[in-house]
């Protein structure tokens, strides 16, 4: 019972790091930075952070031609193109809808994984994904439900993060790691996606200079990837400690936490929409959610999930 407890605030822990990393992102781009600028310093800090860990453990970073391959599809679908995405949006949507967004990467990953035979068919979570829908269409359609109108645009742009986790949860459940531990993976893709990610931040203007003086939106990115870093690492171990179906269920806590976050840090409000929405988000992810078994989380503020 006290290893069940200890186990247990673990989890709750993770799920609350995990959820600050949403207000931490909008934090990050609430004075002009741009993308892809952020996305490299995040991979950076992430290389840094989980190659030490690899080089303490003894493990180094293959570079034979499937583990290259394997790192460059994590990179884009768990980095890169999600990172634009989440950032891209953060500019227009509140934080707190961010994360009710980000509890649809189970969603997206259901029928993902029927397409890919990583799964079977069930009404049930055919329900939970009527649920998601119905959440999303409670965010975009009534008049009350966004503090503006046109913020509604950017709802399918959020969504793209979501979907590249799920994406990315299948490829690795369908096709491996190439015989790397969840460590390798996320460093080595970290590495690489910041060597591309370098060029393309300079090349279009959204270089972040890393020179002082330091505000609040470069403490929030130093402090989201770190965070994550640290939170993921947690993950893993848990997983292997406590089992993948008890783990999963930081899925609900990142987006409960990611709301409480967001109205503490950010003092935002919502509407009784944006809470029905919420309800039905998580309703649909306890039908949709499925038993999973040990595989890669998102590894940018959001992953998986919804990343």
């Amino acid at each position: 019972m006290r290893e069940r407890l200890r186990l247990t605030a673990i989890l709750v822990a993770m799920g609350a790091g995990w959820g600050l990393c949403v207000p931490l992102g909008k934090l990050a781009v609430s004075t002009g930075h741009q993308p892809f600028g952020l996305i490299f310093w995040d991979l950076v800090i992430v290389a840094v952070f989980l190659g030490a860990v690899c080089a303490l453990r003894g493990r180094r970073l293959p570079l034979s031609r499937s583990a290259l391959f394997v790192y460059a599809v994590v990179a884009a679908l768990g980095t890169a193109i999600p990172g634009w995405a989440y950032y891209a949006s953060a500019v227009h949507l509140p934080a707190g809808v961010l994360s009710i967004l980000m509890s649809t990467v189970p969603m997206f990953a259901f029928p993902v994984a029927l397409l890919l035979g990583n799964d079977t068919f069930r009404p049930v979570r055919l329900l939970g994904l009527m649920c998601g829908l119905g959440g999303i269409i409670l965010l975009v359609g009534p008049e009350a439900s966004l503090p503006e109108r046109a913020m509604a645009a950017f709802i399918p742009v959020a969504l793209i993060a979501p979907f590249c986790y799920a994406a990315e949860n299948n490829f690795v459940a369908r096709w491996g790691t190439a015989g790397l531990d969840a460590f390798q993976v996320v460093a080595g893709a970290a590495v690489l996606g910041s060597i591309v990610m370098l060029p393309v931040a300079v090349l279009t203007g959204q270089w972040v200079d890393p020179r002082p003086p330091y505000g609040v939106a470069e403490g929030a990115l130093v402090l989201s990837a770190l965070t994550h870093a640290m939170v993921y690492s947690v993950y893993v171990w848990l997983v292997g400690r406590a089992g993948a179906v008890f783990t999963a269920q930081t899925s609900y806590l990142v987006t409960g936490f990611g709301v409480i976050w967001s109205m503490a840090l950010l003092s935002e409000s919502y509407s009784g929409f944006i809470w029905a929405a919420l309800a039905l988000m998580l309703a649909g992810l306890f039908l949709v959610q499925p038993r999973p078994s040990i595989r890669l989380v998102p590894t940018v503020a959001v992953d998986e999930a919804g990343r």
